[in-house]
């Protein structure tokens, strides 16, 4: 995701990641912190500790798996949801698809 998010920033990608905590020491706001710039995240994540955001996508789109992928287009849909880990290039390529598309 940090390579798609310079790639293609400039191309109108916006990533938005939000951290759901499994564990009780990902409530932490510093550890999160800390983790984000260990692993030199460039993008922005919201914290969802009392799992709001979770909740808002379980109930239309199944949400239950870490880590889960949204490709929302220029107009708000959610046109592609990808569970897991792998299969980068299929995620790139519907990427560029949805930059190509006119509003």
């Amino acid at each position: 995701m940090r390579e798609w998010h310079h790639e293609y920033r400039d191309d109108g990608l916006v990533i938005i990641g939000v951290h759901t905590p499994e564990f009780s020491f990902e409530h932490d706001l510093n550890n999160v912190e800390e983790a984000l710039v260990r692993l030199d995240v460039p993008f922005a994540v919201a914290i969802d500790n009392d799992w709001t955001t979770w909740r808002d996508y379980k109930k239309p789109f199944n949400q239950r798996f870490w880590p889960t992928k949204y490709f929302i287009d220029k107009a708000g849909n959610v046109r592609h949801i990808h569970i897991g880990e792998g299969r980068y290039d299929q995620q790139e390529t519907i990427i560029q698809a949805l930059l190509a598309e006119d509003i």
